[in-house]
């Protein structure tokens, strides 16, 4: 019994999160609005099977394959795959990754949004006085696990895994975390490049979510 619900803890884990272990999102904006996003997805092999079960279409779908990306960039105007790769390296369990990288390119920040919003992250882009601000939520409040078990077993298997946003603006940025007291692994909050970037473990443990703003 101890067996089946570890197994079920998993497979709630794999279903809450997308089975995505590690993203890393590098956004660069022109001036017109237009630009590009690189991608890295870094997923269990294990977990990333799930995501091609038959039956499983309710569930959301785990967006490594060329396939996922072809299909947001056929729904949204204004975007474009340039890039796309994917390789199996070792983890730190002794298992296996699939890493992707992908780059997309997008004529203005709508196209943008639409595609950050189909990956299920809470976004909005506001302009005021000359003012961008790109906010992302990496971690919605209403998300945060409240069960000690389920924690400690996502903690355990997201050893060694980040999340990782940052943006190139025209003009000098800046970015902040809410809630303004999160310790991240590295973090750079001015400049023409603003980056943080946070173990997924340590963002799992937020009692108060995340939400990251980039302004320029």
């Amino acid at each position: 019994m101890k067996t089946i619900k570890w197994l079920l803890l998993l497979f709630c884990a794999a279903l809450a999160f997308n089975s995505c272990l590690g993203v890393s999102a590098d956004i660069h904006i022109r001036a017109d609005g237009s630009g590009k996003i690189a991608l890295e997805y870094r997923v269990s092999q294990v977990l990333e099977s799930m995501g091609r079960l038959d039956g499983n279409e309710r569930w959301p779908a785990i967006p490594v394959g060329k396939a996922d990306f072809e299909r947001s960039v056929a729904r949204i105007p204004g975007l474009r795959l340039s890039a796309f790769s994917a390789k199996s390296v070792s983890n730190v369990f002794g298992g296996k990754d699939l890493v992707t990288n992908v780059t997309l390119e997008f004529n203005n920040t709508g196209a943008l949004l639409a595609f950050l919003d189909n990956t299920g992250a809470g976004v909005s882009f506001t302009q005021e006085n000359g003012k961008n601000s790109l906010r992302l939520v990496l971690l919605d409040e209403a998300a945060v696990i409240t069960d000690d078990d389920l924690l400690a077993l996502l903690q355990e298997i997201a050893a060694g895994y980040t999340i990782s946003v940052s943006l190139s603006a025209p003009k000098n940025a800046s970015l902040t975390a809410i809630p303004s007291s999160v310790s991240f692994a590295q973090m750079v909050s001015q400049g023409k490049k603003v980056l943080a970037v946070i173990g997924l473990g340590d963002l799992l443990a937020l009692e108060e979510g995340l939400t990251v703003e980039m302004s320029w």
